[in-house]
């Protein structure tokens, strides 16, 4: 969670002395005004739709009156002016709130939702007949075509990012480990828009450098030196991670003298892994206080009967792939079709967990002359070869079909259809700190450790996104989970 503050005026911008920064690769302008293109395209082609399916004839003059739809066709330009005009006063294309979370789609939505309550107001004040069908079918579909136009514009973005393109460089000060640690979010996440090329802190001899995994990045000076650094590598911001000498006030002063320099402050908070939603800013005297709301970690209604209906359908309609499995896992070695294990769930109750057999009868006897080729991480043993993986079972394994089983634990309430990594026994008498508030919730079939990566998560990573998602689960998330688990599977990423 980053706080940018935006420079009150523009100034001249750093650049290195052998030629302008990387980070002018970014236009915003021009990203904003091809958003503003694409945005005007798809309210036209959703007001065109409404025309056609509202009157399918054509403009056709009648004796003494208006042919059908003419008004609505008059009125079109206006209505797609204003909702044009409201989109940019909320700022959707601001290249701050733009590919970044969710307060572009809570603008967006705004933005319409006005523009359809200032129209309904007017063709009442000013008695303008406009047909009902013609209303319902445009407004809602010039959203959704909004809505899915800024996704594709999320997905290229992010796709140029990841190739190192439309970055802009960030100057990154603080403590050496608040440092690396902001360091290797940025670095892990490039869709941000960030690209870190150097550190400005007091922990390390200046003329050195600092290694934030595999990255080498140059320590140009203390923390007294911030605009000197600035001016040498030319960045776009500066990321403060973590508290700098002198507090608020040297802080403050800061902002002040990058602004000077048109180059923007970025700060981020110490509080780590919580989501927006959670989050209330309450300003206290021109300070902006923030309040952490508690998570709700008891049963929820909604996500229970979303996981019983689901199991339910799941069980049902999957009845013949599971019969089909059964048979080929019977017919290749004639062991038993399912693998039953005990793993730990809610509030640290074990359970018996289901899954198709996917490995040789004698799986378990065989770890421990395995075990120095074990490639998983932390208390996990695993092996992307591993021998005892039968031929049915690694092509269950790449494409999760073993995993099916588990409906029956989330029909039953020992699993959920989304949540936390079902762990094993073992795993849970090594967690140190406070890695057992994953066992606060109901471990799931899928999670954000499976969309993420799954077995080619680092042990840590894994343990992080499961607290995550136990302090700031919402039923909307477990939706988007379970939408991102598909193309998850399809790809196969992690599947061994």
């Amino acid at each position: 969670m980053a706080l940018a503050l935006r420079p009150a005026r523009s100034g001249p911008v750093a650049s290195t002395p052998s030629g302008p920064s990387r980070h002018h690769s970014v236009s915003p302008r021009r990203q904003a005004v091809a958003t503003a293109v694409l945005d005007l395209l798809l309210l036209v082609v959703a007001f065109a739709v409404a025309h056609v399916v509202r009157f399918p004839g054509e403009l056709r003059p009648a004796s003494g009156s208006f042919s059908a739809g003419l008004v609505e066709f008059l009125t079109a330009p206006v209505v797609i002016v204003l909702w044009m005009v409201l989109l940019s006063a909320f700022r959707t294309r601001d290249p701050r709130i733009r590919s970044a979370g969710c307060d572009e789609y809570r603008r967006l939505l705004t933005a319409s939702l006005l523009t359809g309550g200032v129209v309904a107001v007017a063709a009442y004040a000013l008695d303008v007949a406009l047909a009902r069908g013609y209303v319902a079918i445009a407004f809602p579909l010039g959203l959704l075509l909004l809505a899915l136009g800024r996704k594709a514009v999320r997905t290229l973005s992010a796709r140029r990012r990841s190739l190192g393109r439309d970055l802009a460089d960030v100057l990154l000060v603080g403590d050496a480990e608040d440092i690396r640690y902001v360091g290797r979010r940025i670095i892990a996440s490039p869709t941000t828009g960030y690209r870190v090329v150097a550190t400005v802190t007091d922990c390390v001899r200046p003329g050195t450098t600092l290694r934030i995994d595999d990255d080498v990045l140059p320590v140009l000076g203390g923390t007294d030196q911030v605009l000197d650094a600035v001016r040498s590598s030319g960045v776009a911001a500066v990321v403060v991670a973590g508290a700098v000498a002198g507090g608020r006030e040297r802080l403050r002063r800061l902002g002040w003298e990058l602004e000077e320099l048109g180059v923007e402050l970025v700060v981020s908070s110490p509080i780590a892994d919580i989501d927006a939603a959670r989050v209330h800013h309450r300003p206290v005297d021109g300070l902006p206080l923030m309040h952490i709301e508690t998570p709700d970690y008891g049963r929820r209604t909604g996500k229970r009967a979303l996981d019983v209906v689901g199991a339910a359908l799941g069980l049902v309609l999957l009845a013949p792939v599971f019969a089909v499995v059964a048979l080929l896992i019977r017919h290749e070695d004639g062991g038993p079709v399912f693998f039953r294990q005990t793993r730990v769930g809610r509030g640290g109750e074990a359970f018996s967990i289901v899954k198709f057999r996917t490995m040789c009868t004698d799986a378990e006897a065989r770890v421990a002359e395995l075990a120095e080729h074990n490639e998983g991480a932390g208390p996990l043993f695993k092996m992307k070869q591993d021998p005892r993986v039968t031929r049915v079972g690694a092509v269950l394994r790449t494409t999760s079909l073993d995993e099916l089983p588990q409906l029956w634990n989330v029909l039953v309430g020992t699993m959920s259809l989304v949540g936390p990594r079902p762990a094993l026994p073992r795993e849970v008498a090594l967690y140190a700190d406070f890695d057992d508030r994953r066992l606060l919730v109901t471990p799931g079939i899928t999670g954000l450790w499976q969309v993420s990566g799954r077995s080619d998560l680092d042990w840590a990573d894994g343990v992080r996104l499961d607290q995550h998602y136990v302090e700031n689960w919402s039923f909307l998330h477990d939706v988007v989970i379970l939408a991102r688990t598909i193309p998850s599977v399809l790809r196969s990423r992690g599947a061994y």
